[in-house]
């Protein structure tokens, strides 16, 4: 199984349309485009009855005390811990691309509600839903927000892009379900999976190379 893309190329960095947070040229971070890469899949195993998709980040600091904080740098081998930016479920056998955009164009303030996938799909929460909570930008974000690491992270965060060829054609999750919840309903299902990493980073220093 091969997972390809228009707009990724793997183990390279990701263009600032495809994120939820751009540089703002004094050091910081601006509200970005946000649009969902373009995905193409195929070479599905036989069996394949559907497919899921995620998009997660395993260079998210472990502790925000510090996170995009003026006089403060955030270790390169601090701990790290998973930030999921994308869960999907229940894709149709017969769908092997997504469009750019055609998930996700754009940020909402709070969180998209019913975001745009193929028919018969579901879409989890995202991990924004927790790192947003008691700020001004709190609400349930669902489907598809890009990245947008600390701005004083000198680590450059690796985007890991996962479709998985599975064996049932439902999975049941509950509403709103996580990444953590859709990686858990898969296990045992997987018949084949692809991936494409991709690179980000709004550390200034790494900017400027």
């Amino acid at each position: 199984m091969q997972l390809r893309s228009n707009d990724l190329q793997d183990q390279q960095a990701i263009d600032p349309q495809f994120a939820f947070g751009r540089s703002d040229g004094a050091g910081q971070m601006a509200l970005s485009d946000n649009l969902n890469p373009h995905l193409v899949w195929d070479q599905a195993p036989e069996g394949t009855r559907s497919f899921a998709l995620i998009c997660v980040d395993p260079d998210v600091p472990s502790v925000a005390t510090h996170v995009n904080q003026e006089g403060h740098v955030l270790a390169k081998d601090m701990p790290r811990v998973h930030f999921f930016h994308w869960s999907m479920a229940n894709i149709p056998a017969s769908v092997r691309e997504i469009q750019r955009g055609a998930c996700s164009q754009g940020v909402s303030l709070g969180g998209k509600q019913t975001p745009e996938g193929p028919e018969g799909s579901i879409q989890g929460a995202n991990d924004y839903t927790h790192f947003m909570a008691g700020s001004e930008l709190a609400g349930q974000y669902f489907g598809y927000d890009g990245p947008c690491p600390p701005w004083n992270d000198e680590r450059i965060h690796h985007y890991h892009f996962r479709v998985f060829a599975l064996d049932v054609e439902q999975l049941e999750l509950p509403a709103g379900f996580s990444g953590q919840n859709l990686l858990a309903a898969i296990e045992g299902h997987i018949l084949a999976q692809a991936e494409l990493v991709g690179t980000y980073t709004l550390f200034p220093a790494h900017l400027a190379a």
